[in-house]
């Protein structure tokens, strides 16, 4: 067995196909197979489930895969210890949605680059339901995800809350909306509504707070930063989480502004998932400890869920 087939399998699970694994190594996709296939007739196991959309860890390689990762650290420490070069730059995968990256993401980001300038980091905007079965199936070392008060984590998970916020209204300042100090229902149901598609989490919510209403007008889309986008464009409103909207580079240029729903005392937390395991790349250690620092100073309470 060698290190490089290790680092192969999981090069094949963080990008869920072959052929993403093969041009990341720089190596032809029947070799890479070769490779891994030498791999699982030594160890006697399918690693991987292959299927036309793609690899993806077989529930043997799923049970094995914290016993890889904690060979690769090893291997990183030695090396490391050894004064030699690293051969490969360690990646850290985050799933994201998108209600919550720009104020909390991009500043950890910078964070920690600084700290691990070698190590690349891929955030990928995904549905809640994508992230976790990103993070099941090793393709995610950590996923960012919005939750309602009294949401469950999923069995298998752990979590640490990073930001506890109430949904808001963002507008535009000239939006007849921004002049109240707070917006109701019949005030919301007055404007273009843009609204998350189904799989988000703020969809559900809007779904339950207009109870069947329709406003004058709505548009959906994909992710929070669109809606942010199409409301400085002036085409309606959005319902987003305050932690989303406050902070972002449009909010502090002015061309964006958020308002409290009236009577509502709903909560919304984000929480830092990731697969509950027996080891864990250190580098998504040191990614999750950087988030929550930055939570800290963003004024989060950050807790441990279960």
């Amino acid at each position: 067995m060698r290190t490089e087939q290790l680092e192969y399998i999981a090069a094949v699970t963080r990008l869920g196909s072959l052929r993403r694994a093969a041009d990341e190594l720089r190596l032809s996709q029947p070799a890479l197979s070769e490779t891994v296939r030498n791999l699982e007739r030594e160890l006697g196991v399918d690693l991987l489930e292959r299927k036309r959309t793609g690899a993806t860890m077989s529930a043997a390689g799923q049970e094995l895969l914290p016993r890889i990762v904690e060979v690769l650290e090893a291997v990183d420490r030695l090396r490391v210890a050894a004064g030699e070069q690293h051969r490969i730059s360690r990646m850290v995968r985050v799933g994201t949605v998108n209600a919550a990256t720009v104020p909390l993401l991009v500043p950890v980001l910078r964070d920690f680059r600084a700290t691990h300038p070698v190590t690349q980091v891929e955030v990928v905007g995904a549905q809640q339901a994508e992230i976790h079965r990103g993070l099941a199936e090793g393709g995610f070392d950590l996923g960012l995800v919005n939750h309602l008060d009294g949401d469950d984590v999923p069995a298998g998970f752990e979590a640490t809350e990073l930001l506890r916020g109430r949904p808001v209204v963002c507008v535009r300042p000239d939006s007849p909306l921004a002049g109240l100090a707070e917006v109701s229902v019949d005030d919301l149901l007055t404007v273009p509504l843009i609204a998350m598609r189904t799989g988000y989490v703020m969809h559900r919510y809007v779904h339950r707070l207009l109870a069947d209403r329709t406003p004058v007008f709505s548009y959906s889309t994909d992710g929070a930063e669109m809606g942010k986008l199409m409301v400085a464009e002036g085409l309606g409103a959005t319902v987003l989480p305050d932690f989303s909207v406050v902070g972002d580079p449009l909010e502090r240029a002015g061309t964006i502004v958020c308002r409290p729903l009236a009577g509502d005392a709903t909560g919304v937390v984000l929480t830092l998932q990731r697969r509950r395991a027996e080891a864990v790349p250190q580098a998504a250690r040191d990614l999750l400890e950087t988030f929550v620092h930055r939570a800290r100073a963003l004024g989060g309470t950050v807790a441990q869920r279960p």
